[in-house]
């Protein structure tokens, strides 16, 4: 009996670490090929290139954990930076004030996200897809299609500055992870979100009020897209409306990968955090090899397939 418990628990711990140990597998392929990939400081420069991956794929996360999905995120990237930026430059407002105008507009826009879809009772796709359109187009228009330069360095030390030789958006990175895993996993709200992705039906009948889950689960997304929006923003010193078109399929693509399905109810913050980075080295790995953007988009497809490839076989697997 013993020895059945320890293999089980064996083939548990095996299975949670699995995305690991395809991160190792990664980066020892990209060394074979290319030796000067595994260098302390590309190490870095993967980290701190993908920290706002990172950080907008957690809050992806809680979205599709709470049976939904957003489309917009990559214009939500857009006009937080813009408005961050131009409170930083037109009106001339303190860098921590316009970080938290962006913040703030950021969890804005996610709760709008969550409430149209709650009052419309139309799904999230949807919704967020007219709502990318519409974030797009305030965005362009603020801006008027022209960059906004010459951002302080007070506001670009967010992005490219070091405390104690950590590289800062590394350490918000951390704080981020951290929080959003103690928010998922040890507060009740956070459990009502993994409910609501679950069964709603259930979720409301046991007491919980699915409708302000909905837009809470959205509204934190929002949140943690603006902190990625400053954090992309601040490393490249400059903003245009373009910047953050496109991340949307990352982000649901390193959700994917890190086990969060689809369905909805399932999902570690940790392992979405190892999917982003799975994909950073990949990108990285595949420009260290001499291969150009193109292909990496058809690699990040066939993995975002086999992702949900996977997720549905393992959805009719427990269902048998």
């Amino acid at each position: 009996m013993l020895e059945k418990n320890e293999k089980h628990g064996l083939l548990f711990y095996m299975k949670e670490l699995t995305l690991v140990i395809v991160l190792f597998v990664l980066l020892l392929l990209f060394y074979c090929f290319a030796p000067k990939f595994m260098t302390i400081e590309n190490i870095k420069n993967i980290l701190v290139q993908n920290a706002y991956i990172i950080v907008s794929s957690i809050g992806m996360a809680f979205v599709i954990i709470g049976g939904g999905i957003d489309l917009s995120v990559g214009y939500q990237i857009s006009l937080v930076g813009v408005i961050t930026t131009i409170s930083i430059q037109w009106f001339h407002l303190p860098v921590w004030c316009s970080v938290l105008i962006g913040l703030m507009i950021g969890t804005l826009l996610g709760a709008i996200n969550g409430f149209l879809s709650v009052k419309l009772q139309v799904h999230p796709m949807v919704i967020t897809l007219a709502t990318m359109a519409i974030y797009q187009g305030i965005s362009y228009i603020i801006t008027n299609s022209n960059s906004i330069y010459g951002l302080p360095d007070s506001f670009k030390f967010i992005g490219q500055g070091k405390i104690l030789g950590i590289p800062v958006s590394i350490i918000i990175t951390v704080i981020v992870l951290i929080g959003a895993t103690f928010f998922l996993s040890k507060t009740y709200p956070g459990r009502y979100i993994y409910a609501l992705g679950g069964n709603g039906e259930a979720a409301r009948l046991s007491g919980v009020n699915t409708s302000a889950m909905r837009v809470i689960s959205f509204a934190i997304c929002g949140f943690f897209v603006a902190v990625a929006s400053i954090l992309l923003v601040s490393r490249s010193g400059s903003m245009n409306s373009s910047v953050g078109a496109g991340t949307e399929f990352t982000c649901i693509t390193a959700a994917v990968l890190g086990g969060v399905s689809m369905a909805g109810g399932e999902g570690k913050v940790w392992k979405v955090c190892v999917g982003a980075i799975i994909l950073g080295v990949l990108s990285n790995g595949m420009q260290f090899v001499g291969l150009g953007v193109y292909p990496q988009y058809v690699a990040k497809g066939i993995i975002l397939m086999a992702a949900i490839s996977f997720d549905t076989y393992q959805k009719t697997a427990k269902s048998k």
